[in-house]
């Protein structure tokens, strides 16, 4: 499902533009608006250039031996990304996936199952020590016979209390699933749909199998076409990547791939993934050089560095001069002049020596796609390039951004914070449309050869399946393009399970141990506890804003109390008072209405490690949900620091 070659010195072995007229798959035909319209003639263009560039070099690739993977080595490797190791080990280890366990949804522990159960019976074919039954550890079960069967049979009071838990939970996540309406995936062609990030993906995926709706496959044909996505806001808002700590977010790309397989399980896709391929990497600062280096050399000289600072300086110039250019990204520079600049900026980049602006534009556009193709491996990892790729053969086109929105939660930090910033100035050059003339279609489609194939990664294009591989790749870039903003966004049942695991991980319940019937207990007062507190009608707390004010700032809440309005009260307070740091404070007025822009409001502590909160999020929900939390007010580290 890749579309990727060997190494870019075997280029040629592409079909020409003309034997790639060939209809695509019946599955893609059935879609009801096509790509076959759209021109794909920058893309085989594009690909034609890499050709070019690579022959001129005279270079040769250094691939690692892809090996196929024996029967059950493929789900032993899944476990351990999955955070689930332990459970390929002996039982005296179990305890610190129990705490995961018992926070998956019903469709989430079943995959989770399928590979444990498949791992099992390839050890069990190689008499190897023994392993453990899948039935030990699960306590999701498929119908009430089999778990009555489980009750009896299971000798540990342990496993009971863990199975009675987890399908009480599986039970309360079905059932939100089913009291929601998803058929609007199918219905409301041309308006704004709901994109629900409350339930599990999986889960509204098999509610939608069990009630039989036919999901309507639709392909995007034209940037005026695409279908608008809003996210509904609940009473905890919405919570962007980059809004939760490190510590938490270490969290999300486990969770990520666990729903990610469920959801692949329902829909009755494999997910595929490479081994990582070991690759030799240049000697050089700047071109090939993994992103992990490049941004450990950047931090020395800028810390809190996210994004290399080569790849800034590339797009900051194409910002400045080239987004007006025609057929930027498409029209190719010159190669030769192209490699000069390159050993140039080897040379001068971190000297401060390099001068951008005699640079042409095109060629800065060259540099860009060579520092992307150049990396020794793919932006997209070399584990998830099939995935990415695979995406196209979902047929709705809500659920295949469901998976994208999974997979860039799964991406390592630096893959993902490089990706955005690619995307982000992607966008810019889309909207300058009109004077560069490249559309959506275009950049797509001239940036997917630059992002799919790599050097490093096996050829696996089947015959006659390059035109349907190469518009597919293209339609991916396209939707990460337009629907950024939505695909950087934790949903909401994520941020749960990360609740529920920092829960359990503070309060350390060693299940094995004779107590279990009094922390049980505990959980119960707990669970009793926030039920009282959620029948309270108002509440007083205080917001700390240490770094402002020496007082924290009590704040009555009740249920319309929004984050917004706590930080108009702070600023309100800050001008009743006359305090002079009130001039240090930016201001926005719309609509007759003064809001803190360079303010927010952060939860902090609890069952989480620190939060940034959206300004609409409810505030006694939130304590309902983590009465333990601190909230304190900080300011935004977009703003420029003034006091």
């Amino acid at each position: 499902m890749m579309l990727t070659r060997n190494c870019p010195c075997k280029m040629s072995q592409l079909p020409p533009k003309s034997s790639l007229a060939s209809p695509v798959s019946e599955g893609t035909n059935s879609r009801v608006e096509s790509l076959d319209n759209l021109s794909m003639d920058s893309f085989w263009l594009e690909v034609e250039n890499i050709k070019q560039s690579t022959e001129a070099e005279q270079e040769e690739c250094s691939l690692a031996d892809v090996k196929t993977q024996e029967e059950g080595e493929a789900e032993a490797e899944w476990l351990q990304d999955a955070g689930l190791s332990d459970l390929l080990g002996d039982r005296a280890s179990e305890n610190d996936n129990i705490v995961l366990l018992s926070t998956l949804t019903k469709t989430q522990a079943a995959a989770v199952q399928r590979r444990l159960d498949t791992y099992s019976r390839s050890r069990r074919r190689k008499n190897k020590h023994p392993v453990r039954d899948v039935r030990d550890i699960f306590g999701v079960v498929t119908s009430e016979e089999t778990a009555a069967e489980k009750e009896e049979s299971s000798p540990d009071q342990l496993w009971h209390n863990l199975r009675t838990s987890n399908v009480q939970n599986c039970k309360k996540e079905v059932f939100k699933a089913e009291t929601q309406d998803y058929s609007c995936t199918v219905r409301n062609r041309g308006k704004e749909e709901v994109f629900n990030m409350d339930v599990a993906y999986s889960e509204q995926a098999a509610v939608l199998l069990k009630g039989s709706f036919l999901s309507e496959s639709r392909r995007l044909k034209d940037g005026n076409a695409l279908t608008k996505f809003k996210i509904p806001k609940g009473r905890l808002g919405v919570t962007r990547i980059g809004d939760l700590s490190a510590q938490d977010m270490k969290k999300i790309p486990t969770l990520a791939l666990i729903e990610l397989t469920a959801l692949c399980d329902v829909l009755g896709f494999e997910l595929k993934r490479n081994k990582a391929a070991k690759l030799k990497t240049a000697e050089k600062r700047l071109f090939g050089v993994p992103l992990n280096t490049l941004l450990e050399n950047d931090q020395k000289l800028l810390p809190n560095t996210k994004v290399p600072l080569l790849l800034q300086a590339l797009l900051s110039c194409l910002e400045k001069r080239g987004l007006e250019t025609e057929g930027i990204l498409r029209v190719s520079g010159s190669q030769t002049r192209i490699k000069s600049l390159e050993q140039k900026l080897e040379r001068d980049f971190y000297t401060g020596l390099f001068r951008w602006d005699e640079v042409h534009q095109n060629d800065v556009s060259g540099l860009l796609k060579r520092f992307i193709r150049e990396l020794p491996a793919p932006l997209l990892t070399a584990e998830y390039l099939p995935a990415f790729a695979a995406v196209q053969n979902i047929p709705d086109l809500k659920q295949r951004l469901q998976a994208l929105n999974l997979l860039i939660l799964i991406l390592p930090e630096p893959n993902r914070n490089t990706l955005k910033a690619l995307l982000e100035f992607l966008s810019k050059v889309v909207a300058r449309e009109n004077n560069n003339k490249m559309n959506l279609w275009n950049v797509s489609t001239v940036m997917a050869p630059n992002l799919f194939m790599h050097k490093g990664l096996p050829n696996k294009i089947p015959e006659g399946k390059e035109k349907q591989l190469a518009e597919g790749a293209a339609d991916v870039v396209r939707m990460m393009i337009h629907y950024q903003d939505l695909l950087w966004t934790v949903s909401s049942f994520l941020v749960a399970q990360v609740r529920k695991l920092n829960e359990s991980n503070s309060k350390r319940y060693q299940f094995c141990d004779k107590r279990i019937k009094n922390l049980l207990r505990r959980i119960h007062a707990d669970k009793d506890k926030v039920e009282k507190n959620q029948t309270e009608p108002s509440k007083i707390v205080k917001v700390h804003a240490s770094l402002l004010l020496k007082d924290s700032l009590e704040v009555h809440l009740n249920n319309a109390t929004r984050v917004a309005d706590v930080l108009r009260q702070f600023q309100k307070n800050l001008c009743q008072n006359g305090w002079n740091i009130v001039n240090t404070v930016n201001l926005l007025k719309c609509n007759n209405s003064t809001e803190c822009t360079s303010l927010l409001l952060y939860e902090v502590g609890g069952n989480i490690g620190e939060h940034c909160l959206d300004p609409d999020t409810y505030l006694l929900d939130l304590y309902h949900i983590n009465p333990h939390a601190e909230w304190i007010i900080k300011q935004n580290p977009s703003y420029p620091r003034m006091f």
